[in-house]
Protein backbone atom coordinates (compact mmCIF):
# COMPACT_ATOMS: atom_id res chain seq x y z
CA UNK A 1 0.00 0.00 0.00
CA UNK A 2 1.35 3.44 -0.90
CA UNK A 3 1.85 6.15 1.70
CA UNK A 4 1.77 9.95 1.30
CA UNK A 5 4.78 11.18 -0.62
CA UNK A 6 4.83 8.24 -3.05
CA UNK A 7 3.44 7.48 -6.49
CA UNK A 8 3.89 3.75 -6.95
CA UNK A 9 7.44 2.96 -5.90
CA UNK A 10 8.84 6.44 -6.64
CA UNK A 11 9.62 8.63 -3.65
CA UNK A 12 8.74 12.31 -3.73
CA UNK A 13 10.16 15.28 -1.85
CA UNK A 14 6.85 16.54 -0.39
CA UNK A 15 4.09 15.10 1.77
CA UNK A 16 1.90 14.86 -1.37
CA UNK A 17 2.99 14.13 -4.91
CA UNK A 18 1.83 16.79 -7.42
CA UNK A 19 2.27 14.33 -10.29
CA UNK A 20 -1.14 12.95 -9.24
CA UNK A 21 -2.71 15.91 -11.04
CA UNK A 22 -2.06 14.24 -14.39
CA UNK A 23 -4.71 11.64 -13.49
CA UNK A 24 -6.82 13.13 -10.67
CA UNK A 25 -9.28 16.01 -11.13
CA UNK A 26 -9.75 17.03 -7.48
CA UNK A 27 -6.58 16.65 -5.44
CA UNK A 28 -8.45 17.38 -2.20
CA UNK A 29 -11.45 15.10 -2.77
CA UNK A 30 -12.53 13.23 0.36
CA UNK A 31 -10.62 15.46 2.79
CA UNK A 32 -12.40 17.02 5.76
CA UNK A 33 -13.17 20.73 6.04
CA UNK A 34 -10.58 22.28 8.39
CA UNK A 35 -13.02 23.61 11.00
CA UNK A 36 -12.93 23.23 14.75
CA UNK A 37 -16.07 21.08 14.93
CA UNK A 38 -14.41 18.40 12.75
CA UNK A 39 -11.46 17.86 15.10
CA UNK A 40 -11.05 14.44 16.67
CA UNK A 41 -8.91 13.71 19.73
CA UNK A 42 -6.56 12.07 19.39
CA UNK A 43 -6.18 12.20 15.62
CA UNK A 44 -3.19 10.71 13.83
CA UNK A 45 -1.56 12.05 10.64
CA UNK A 46 0.87 10.12 8.48
CA UNK A 47 3.26 8.50 8.38
CA UNK A 48 4.54 10.29 5.30
CA UNK A 49 7.90 9.49 3.76
CA UNK A 50 9.77 12.43 2.24
CA UNK A 51 12.93 12.31 0.13
CA UNK A 52 15.53 14.95 1.01
CA UNK A 53 16.98 15.46 -2.45
CA UNK A 54 19.03 18.20 -4.06
CA UNK A 55 15.93 20.00 -5.31
CA UNK A 56 14.28 20.06 -1.88
CA UNK A 57 17.36 21.59 -0.28
CA UNK A 58 17.88 24.18 -3.03
CA UNK A 59 14.18 25.06 -3.05
CA UNK A 60 14.30 25.76 0.69
CA UNK A 61 17.47 27.80 0.21
CA UNK A 62 15.61 29.92 -2.36
CA UNK A 63 12.45 30.39 -0.34
CA UNK A 64 14.41 31.47 2.74
CA UNK A 65 17.31 33.14 0.92
CA UNK A 66 19.47 30.91 3.10
CA UNK A 67 22.36 29.43 1.14
CA UNK A 68 24.00 27.63 4.05
CA UNK A 69 27.32 26.13 2.88
CA UNK A 70 26.72 22.82 4.63
CA UNK A 71 23.38 22.43 2.83
CA UNK A 72 24.13 23.80 -0.62
CA UNK A 73 27.79 22.86 -1.08
CA UNK A 74 28.37 20.12 1.47
CA UNK A 75 31.45 19.40 3.59
CA UNK A 76 29.57 19.76 6.87
CA UNK A 77 31.06 18.70 10.22
CA UNK A 78 28.55 15.83 10.18
CA UNK A 79 30.23 14.28 7.15
CA UNK A 80 28.81 15.28 3.79
CA UNK A 81 25.92 17.47 2.79
CA UNK A 82 22.94 18.05 5.09
CA UNK A 83 19.63 19.89 4.98
CA UNK A 84 18.98 23.18 6.77
CA UNK A 85 18.02 22.81 10.42
CA UNK A 86 14.35 23.71 9.74
CA UNK A 87 14.12 22.01 6.33
CA UNK A 88 11.41 19.56 7.45
CA UNK A 89 9.59 21.85 9.89
CA UNK A 90 6.83 22.86 7.49
CA UNK A 91 6.38 19.30 6.23
CA UNK A 92 5.68 18.18 9.79
CA UNK A 93 3.38 21.14 10.47
CA UNK A 94 1.40 20.46 7.27
CA UNK A 95 0.76 16.78 8.00
CA UNK A 96 -2.79 17.58 9.14
CA UNK A 97 -3.59 18.46 5.52
CA UNK A 98 -3.38 14.76 4.68
CA UNK A 99 -6.78 14.61 6.41
CA UNK A 100 -8.02 18.22 6.16
CA UNK A 101 -8.31 20.07 2.83
CA UNK A 102 -5.27 22.38 2.61
CA UNK A 103 -6.82 24.93 0.24
CA UNK A 104 -9.75 25.42 2.64
CA UNK A 105 -7.54 26.27 5.61
CA UNK A 106 -8.43 29.65 7.10
CA UNK A 107 -6.45 29.48 10.28
CA UNK A 108 -3.89 31.31 12.33
CA UNK A 109 -0.67 29.79 13.63
CA UNK A 110 -0.29 31.30 17.10
CA UNK A 111 2.54 29.33 18.69
CA UNK A 112 5.38 27.11 17.50
CA UNK A 113 7.94 25.04 19.38
CA UNK A 114 10.72 23.04 17.72
CA UNK A 115 13.46 20.79 19.04
CA UNK A 116 16.44 20.12 16.76
CA UNK A 117 17.90 16.68 17.52
CA UNK A 118 20.03 15.75 14.50
CA UNK A 119 20.70 16.89 10.93
CA UNK A 120 18.98 15.28 7.96
CA UNK A 121 21.34 14.10 5.21
CA UNK A 122 21.13 14.57 1.46
CA UNK A 123 19.47 11.52 -0.07
CA UNK A 124 17.86 10.41 3.19
CA UNK A 125 14.20 9.39 3.32
CA UNK A 126 12.62 10.94 6.41
CA UNK A 127 9.47 9.53 8.00
CA UNK A 128 7.06 12.13 9.36
CA UNK A 129 4.15 11.61 11.74
CA UNK A 130 1.95 13.82 13.90
CA UNK A 131 -1.21 13.86 15.98
CA UNK A 132 -3.71 16.28 17.46
CA UNK A 133 -3.28 16.06 21.23
CA UNK A 134 -5.52 18.83 22.56
CA UNK A 135 -8.23 21.27 21.50
CA UNK A 136 -9.89 24.11 23.37
CA UNK A 137 -11.84 27.32 22.97
CA UNK A 138 -10.00 30.44 24.07
CA UNK A 139 -11.53 33.90 23.76
CA UNK A 140 -14.13 32.51 21.41
CA UNK A 141 -11.56 30.93 19.08
CA UNK A 142 -11.12 27.21 18.51
CA UNK A 143 -7.51 26.18 19.10
CA UNK A 144 -5.90 22.84 18.33
CA UNK A 145 -2.53 21.53 19.51
CA UNK A 146 -0.47 19.25 17.27
CA UNK A 147 2.70 17.35 18.07
CA UNK A 148 4.87 15.77 15.40
CA UNK A 149 8.27 14.35 14.61
CA UNK A 150 10.53 13.74 11.63
CA UNK A 151 12.73 10.65 11.91
CA UNK A 152 15.72 9.52 9.89
CA UNK A 153 16.12 6.16 8.17
CA UNK A 154 17.81 4.79 11.31
CA UNK A 155 14.89 5.84 13.51
CA UNK A 156 16.62 8.82 15.13
CA UNK A 157 14.71 12.03 15.76
CA UNK A 158 15.61 14.87 13.39
CA UNK A 159 13.17 17.51 14.61
CA UNK A 160 10.20 17.53 16.97
CA UNK A 161 7.29 19.94 16.71
CA UNK A 162 4.52 21.24 18.96
CA UNK A 163 2.27 23.94 17.57
CA UNK A 164 -1.00 25.71 18.32
CA UNK A 165 -3.35 26.75 15.53
CA UNK A 166 -6.65 28.62 15.50
CA UNK A 167 -9.14 27.02 13.10
CA UNK A 168 -12.42 28.41 11.82
CA UNK A 169 -14.38 27.77 14.95
CA UNK A 170 -17.86 26.61 15.85
CA UNK A 171 -17.86 26.51 19.68
CA UNK A 172 -18.38 22.93 20.78
CA UNK A 173 -17.98 20.63 23.69
CA UNK A 174 -14.19 20.19 23.35
CA UNK A 175 -12.53 22.26 26.03
CA UNK A 176 -8.84 21.87 26.77
CA UNK A 177 -6.09 23.44 28.74
CA UNK A 178 -4.32 26.74 28.63
CA UNK A 179 -0.59 26.71 28.00
CA UNK A 180 1.25 24.69 30.63
CA UNK A 181 4.46 25.58 32.40
CA UNK A 182 5.69 28.72 34.13
CA UNK A 183 5.27 32.05 32.33
CA UNK A 184 8.34 33.47 30.62
CA UNK A 185 9.57 37.04 30.67
CA UNK A 186 7.99 39.18 28.00
CA UNK A 187 10.21 39.66 24.95
CA UNK A 188 10.61 43.36 24.19
CA UNK A 189 12.97 43.18 21.23
CA UNK A 190 15.16 45.85 22.79
CA UNK A 191 18.98 45.71 22.64
CA UNK A 192 21.09 48.01 24.86
CA UNK A 193 23.15 50.51 22.89
CA UNK A 194 26.38 49.19 24.43
CA UNK A 195 25.63 45.49 23.81
CA UNK A 196 28.42 43.43 22.28
CA UNK A 197 27.22 42.17 18.89
CA UNK A 198 28.40 39.23 16.83
CA UNK A 199 27.02 36.95 14.15
CA UNK A 200 28.46 33.77 15.68
CA UNK A 201 28.65 33.12 19.41
CA UNK A 202 32.02 32.00 20.79
CA UNK A 203 33.49 30.41 23.89
CA UNK A 204 33.49 33.82 25.57
CA UNK A 205 29.74 34.32 25.13
CA UNK A 206 28.15 36.23 27.99
CA UNK A 207 24.73 37.44 29.07
CA UNK A 208 23.80 40.59 27.19
CA UNK A 209 25.55 39.64 23.94
CA UNK A 210 23.35 40.42 20.96
CA UNK A 211 23.29 38.70 17.59
CA UNK A 212 24.01 40.68 14.47
CA UNK A 213 20.60 41.08 12.83
CA UNK A 214 19.51 39.41 9.66
CA UNK A 215 17.68 41.71 7.25
CA UNK A 216 15.20 39.66 5.26
CA UNK A 217 12.43 40.22 2.72
CA UNK A 218 10.13 37.37 1.72
CA UNK A 219 8.89 37.95 -1.84
CA UNK A 220 5.60 36.68 -3.20
CA UNK A 221 7.49 34.00 -5.17
CA UNK A 222 9.33 32.82 -2.06
CA UNK A 223 6.15 32.73 0.04
CA UNK A 224 4.28 30.75 -2.60
CA UNK A 225 7.07 28.21 -3.03
CA UNK A 226 7.44 27.72 0.72
CA UNK A 227 3.69 27.36 1.22
CA UNK A 228 3.31 24.51 -1.26
CA UNK A 229 2.30 26.10 -4.54
CA UNK A 230 4.28 23.20 -6.02
CA UNK A 231 1.62 20.87 -4.60
CA UNK A 232 -1.17 23.05 -6.07
CA UNK A 233 -2.21 24.38 -2.65
CA UNK A 234 -4.03 27.73 -2.87
CA UNK A 235 -4.14 29.78 0.34
CA UNK A 236 -3.61 33.31 1.61
CA UNK A 237 0.12 32.58 1.33
CA UNK A 238 0.15 31.47 -2.31
CA UNK A 239 -2.69 33.32 -4.08
CA UNK A 240 -3.56 37.00 -4.45
CA UNK A 241 -7.20 36.10 -5.14
CA UNK A 242 -7.50 33.97 -2.00
CA UNK A 243 -5.79 36.65 0.08
CA UNK A 244 -8.21 39.32 -1.14
CA UNK A 245 -11.19 37.07 -0.51
CA UNK A 246 -9.92 36.92 3.08
CA UNK A 247 -9.80 40.74 3.31
CA UNK A 248 -6.06 41.11 2.71
CA UNK A 249 -4.52 43.35 0.08
CA UNK A 250 -1.62 40.97 -0.59
CA UNK A 251 -0.61 37.47 0.59
CA UNK A 252 0.77 37.01 4.07
CA UNK A 253 3.91 35.06 4.97
CA UNK A 254 3.34 31.72 6.68
CA UNK A 255 4.37 31.65 10.31
CA UNK A 256 6.54 28.57 9.80
CA UNK A 257 8.49 30.45 7.11
CA UNK A 258 9.28 33.11 9.70
CA UNK A 259 10.41 30.39 12.09
CA UNK A 260 12.86 29.37 9.38
CA UNK A 261 14.37 32.86 9.44
CA UNK A 262 14.95 32.50 13.18
CA UNK A 263 16.49 29.07 12.62
CA UNK A 264 18.86 30.68 10.12
CA UNK A 265 19.85 33.30 12.70
CA UNK A 266 20.44 30.60 15.33
CA UNK A 267 22.34 28.29 12.96
CA UNK A 268 24.72 31.15 12.21
CA UNK A 269 25.06 31.84 15.94
CA UNK A 270 25.61 28.28 17.20
CA UNK A 271 26.94 26.31 14.24
CA UNK A 272 26.71 22.53 14.51
CA UNK A 273 25.43 22.52 18.10
CA UNK A 274 22.12 24.00 16.95
CA UNK A 275 21.45 20.90 14.81
CA UNK A 276 21.81 18.58 17.82
CA UNK A 277 20.67 20.63 20.83
CA UNK A 278 18.66 23.55 19.46
CA UNK A 279 15.26 24.59 20.75
CA UNK A 280 12.96 27.49 20.07
CA UNK A 281 9.50 28.56 21.12
CA UNK A 282 7.79 31.55 19.53
CA UNK A 283 4.49 33.40 19.54
CA UNK A 284 3.10 34.96 16.37
CA UNK A 285 2.01 38.46 17.27
CA UNK A 286 1.30 40.37 14.06
CA UNK A 287 1.00 39.40 10.38
CA UNK A 288 3.85 39.76 7.92
CA UNK A 289 3.02 40.59 4.32
CA UNK A 290 5.05 39.61 1.27
CA UNK A 291 7.77 42.15 0.49
CA UNK A 292 7.88 43.47 4.08
CA UNK A 293 11.42 44.35 5.14
CA UNK A 294 12.09 42.36 8.30
CA UNK A 295 14.75 42.48 11.00
CA UNK A 296 15.60 39.17 12.71
CA UNK A 297 17.45 39.45 16.04
CA UNK A 298 18.30 37.84 19.36
CA UNK A 299 20.03 38.53 22.67
CA UNK A 300 21.65 36.19 25.21
CA UNK A 301 19.71 36.13 28.47
CA UNK A 302 21.32 33.29 30.45
CA UNK A 303 24.11 30.70 30.58
CA UNK A 304 23.12 27.47 32.30
CA UNK A 305 25.55 24.69 33.22
CA UNK A 306 24.71 21.21 31.95
CA UNK A 307 26.29 17.75 31.91
CA UNK A 308 27.04 17.92 28.18
CA UNK A 309 28.15 21.56 28.12
CA UNK A 310 26.81 24.98 28.98
CA UNK A 311 23.45 25.96 27.51
CA UNK A 312 23.05 29.43 26.06
CA UNK A 313 19.55 30.90 26.38
CA UNK A 314 18.24 33.76 24.24
CA UNK A 315 15.28 35.92 23.49
CA UNK A 316 14.56 36.06 19.75
CA UNK A 317 12.24 38.16 17.61
CA UNK A 318 11.31 39.45 14.17
CA UNK A 319 10.37 43.09 13.68
CA UNK A 320 8.23 44.47 10.87
CA UNK A 321 9.10 47.65 8.94
CA UNK A 322 6.56 49.64 11.00
CA UNK A 323 8.57 48.75 14.13
CA UNK A 324 6.06 46.29 15.51
CA UNK A 325 7.16 42.84 16.65
CA UNK A 326 5.73 40.15 14.38
CA UNK A 327 7.26 37.12 16.15
CA UNK A 328 8.76 36.87 19.62
CA UNK A 329 10.06 34.02 21.72
CA UNK A 330 12.92 32.12 23.25
CA UNK A 331 15.70 29.79 22.10
CA UNK A 332 18.60 27.77 23.44
CA UNK A 333 21.42 25.43 22.42
CA UNK A 334 24.67 24.19 23.86
CA UNK A 335 27.61 26.56 23.64
CA UNK A 336 28.77 26.56 20.01
CA UNK A 337 31.78 24.84 18.53
CA UNK A 338 32.28 24.75 14.73
CA UNK A 339 31.02 27.65 12.62
CA UNK A 340 28.32 27.02 10.02
CA UNK A 341 29.90 29.48 7.60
Amino acid sequence: MSVPGEVGDAMWRDITDPRRAAEIDDLEAGLKAPVFENIELPEEFGPARVLVDDHKIKRYAFSQDDHLDWAVRGDSPFGGRIGHAALLANDVLQLFTLTYAPSQVVGLHIEEQLWFDSPVRLGEIATLSARYVDAYVQRGQGCVVMEGVARGEDGRSIIRHRGVEILRTVPGDIVGRAESGPPRRRVTGEVPADARRSAALGEDVRVGDALEPLHKTITVEQAAVFSRIGEYVRTTHTSLDVAREAGLRVPIVQGQQLVGLLAQLLTRAFGESFFTSGWLKVKFIAPVFVHDELTVEGIVTALSPAVDGATVELEIWIRRPDGRLAVAGWASATKPGASAG
